[in-house]
């Protein structure tokens, strides 16, 4: 007989696979075909099985909406007796009815009894109630709003009451369910891990694995949304600190973003900072905590919160966003109509209409609004008006944050500069975002004895017009691209088609296309 290969089996992203024993985390993930990127931390979780098994005061209830969670009142009562024996039994409970005060899900049998009359019900709270005073005929009622009703609950009333998750208590309607209610433990008393990058780590039976954040945008927060998208563009969010509540991404910190949401922060919350110093960092939080005006909530954790509990400081998660961004600009107008298609939307184009348009902008600007209504407008511009360029990142990062604020190239991959004057053999461009109020241009790669023709300049702080932004189509040995002298001058990058320069003149816009793909 031949010798079989042990398995072990694990759990990546909550769902299970067998793997072969001495297996490495990079088969795990490739097996199982996990978001992932390259370069990212990778959460592992070995979990006592000793700890898993005492009662707790706090349970996940897992819907077809995502997770919410409740914590039993402190004062014992029949129903919290009923619950803590048989909460396991409460799984693929369908919703019977749902109001604006209420939803109920079952029916179940049980052995509740039945308290005739109205009682009065605070918001997200947790009861059994007999319909109808038959307990073949139960039900598990969670409130939604204050209210006074008559539901067939026991004397006791309620004995819970929702702690997180209440968005998703509300989005609940009328073909969900309850898919399952487990016990909630901290993490970190759940057992020994680790948040690594190091692929060739070999796994244990029994390990959890966790590749990614899953995040749903809040459609409340359209903007915020985009400001997430921008921010993660490359699939990553950025660890750049962590504390005892969240951690937090800081590449757009500096960046204004309109407040939209006030609303509580419970753990899995994402939200960015839209005043004060720190506007534009975005955090995610790993813990409770309450609303507050200086920070709006754009999004909420549907899978992998314990990877951003694990993740340390200078590490990169990946993160998945749902729905996935709408930024067409870039695209031909065949190529956008194309993917609209398969999302259901209708596109109406404006401008250079013809297939081969290249689209500079979208109306309206956000997915929430495009996706909320259905249609999304696209201006064109004929591919001879837009222009290629090759940025350099490594030499002038400063200069380089400033550039793609005041060009609009931080949330868009097409960036506009009108041409504010064009002489001899210059092109001065001044950009319509006046991101020098608020962005450092500090002197950074200066030229020493020459400037190349096609080099893009731009005016530092040593000189008045700090902010402008030129081209020179013939190398110089007295200027920079804006007409400065050199120290006043920091080069950025480089026009890849000057000859497409020679058809602008002033009060035009050159679009200009940065050549980076997402990984």
């Amino acid at each position: 007989m031949f010798g079989t290969t042990d398995e072990i089996k694990i759990q990546i992203n909550g769902s299970e696979i067998s793997l072969s024993e001495g297996s490495t985390l990079e088969d795990a993930i490739k097996l199982s075909k996990a978001p992932y990127r390259k370069g990212t931390a990778v959460g592992i979780l070995i979990e006592k099985g000793d700890l898993k098994a005492q009662s707790s005061l706090e349970y996940t209830v897992r819907t077809s909406k995502g997770d919410f969670r409740i914590e039993l009142d402190e004062t014992p009562s029949p129903s919290m007796e009923r619950w803590l024996s048989d909460h396991g039994k409460y799984s693929d409970l369908p919703v019977r009815w749902v109001s604006k005060d209420a939803i109920a899900f079952g029916p179940f049998v049980s052995d509740t009894g039945s308290f005739r009359g109205n009682m009065e019900f605070k918001a997200f709270e947790l009861m059994f109630a007999a319909g109808g005073g038959d307990p073949d005929n139960t039900h598990l009622i969670f409130t939604r709003d204050q209210h006074v009703a008559e539901y067939g609950a026991p004397e006791e009333g309620t004995f819970a009451k929702v702690i997180s998750g209440k968005h998703v208590l509300l989005d609940l309607a009328r073909n969900d369910r309850i898919l399952g209610i487990e016990p909630f433990v901290e993490w970190e008393q759940v057992g020994e891990h680790i948040c690594t990058t190091d692929l060739s780590i070999r796994i244990e039976d029994g390990a959890k694995i966790f590749s990614y954040v899953g995040i749903e945008m809040d459609p409340e927060a359209p903007e915020g949304a985009e400001h997430l998208y921008a921010v993660t563009r490359d699939g990553t969010f950025k660890v750049d600190f962590v504390s005892s509540s969240f951690i937090s991404d800081h590449r757009f910190q500096g960046e204004l973003v309109t407040y939209e949401n006030f609303e509580p922060r419970p753990a899995g919350s994402v939200f960015v900072r839209t005043v004060g110093y720190g506007a534009g960092k975005l955090f995610i939080s790993t813990d409770d905590r309450t609303s507050t005006i200086m920070h709006s909530v754009v999004g909420h954790v549907a899978r992998g919160l314990q990877l951003a509990k694990m993740a340390t400081q200078g590490q990169r998660i990946t993160v998945e966003k749902s729905p996935r961004s709408i930024m067409l600009p870039g695209m031909s107008h065949l190529e956008a109509e194309s993917e609209m298609d398969a999302r259901g939307v209708d596109v109406v184009r404006e401008g250079y209409v013809e297939d081969d348009g290249f689209i500079v902008s979208q109306s309206p600007e956000t997915t929430m609004d495009i996706l909320a209504q259905g249609k999304v407008t696209l201006k064109g511009v004929d591919p001879e008006h837009l222009v290629k360029i090759e940025l350099y990142d490594e030499l002038v990062p400063k200069t380089l944050d400033f550039f793609r604020h005041a060009t609009g190239m931080q949330y868009k991959p097409v960036g506009a500069l009108p041409v504010l004057m064009t002489y001899e053999n210059t092109y001065i461009f001044k950009a319509e975002k006046e991101a020098e109020k608020y962005k450092e241009i500090l002197p950074e790669n200066t030229p020493v004895s020459k400037v190349s023709a096609g080099e893009i300049g731009v005016t530092n702080q040593a000189a008045r017009r700090a902010g402008m932004v030129g081209v020179k189509m013939e190398d110089s040995d007295l200027f920079g691209p804006t007409g400065e002298k050199f120290n006043s001058t920091n080069i950025i990058g480089k026009i890849l088609e000057i000859e497409k320069l020679k058809n602008l003149r002033d009060g035009d816009i050159m679009y200009i296309v940065e050549s980076w793909e997402e990984e």
